[in-house]
């Protein structure tokens, strides 16, 4: 699978959090989220394996039992059934990867 970068077809799960599925394969998921200052990521947990990059901003990122300030070019990986939440601090992109495939983020 190959895709064109276009600005058109997010979603917002979250009120002030844009998410696009970029592409998917028979094990992965790239998605793309672009996350307004202010915004909250409520709390939540999933089975799939969770690898992110940010791109730009600055988030509050909470794993489990750990708080971490994210800037530009950090990263992270969740793992799997881990409960999780983020406080958007800035105008923010990151990148993420799911496994295995989110079915929920499937165009």
């Amino acid at each position: 699978m190959f895709a064109i970068h276009d600005e058109n077809g997010y979603s917002m799960p979250v009120d002030g959090i844009e998410m696009k599925t970029l592409v998917y394969g028979e094990n992965t998921l790239l998605a793309r989220f672009k996350m307004a200052q202010g915004a909250l990521l409520p709390s939540h947990c999933h089975p799939h394996e969770q690898t992110g990059y940010l791109v730009s901003g600055r988030i509050n990122l909470f794993i489990g039992d750990e708080c971490r300030n994210a800037g530009p070019g950090d990263s992270w990986c969740i793992a799997s059934g881990v409960e999780h939440r983020a406080e958007i601090l800035e105008d923010s992109v990151a990148i993420e990867v799911f496994s295995p495939v989110r079915e929920d983020y499937l165009p």
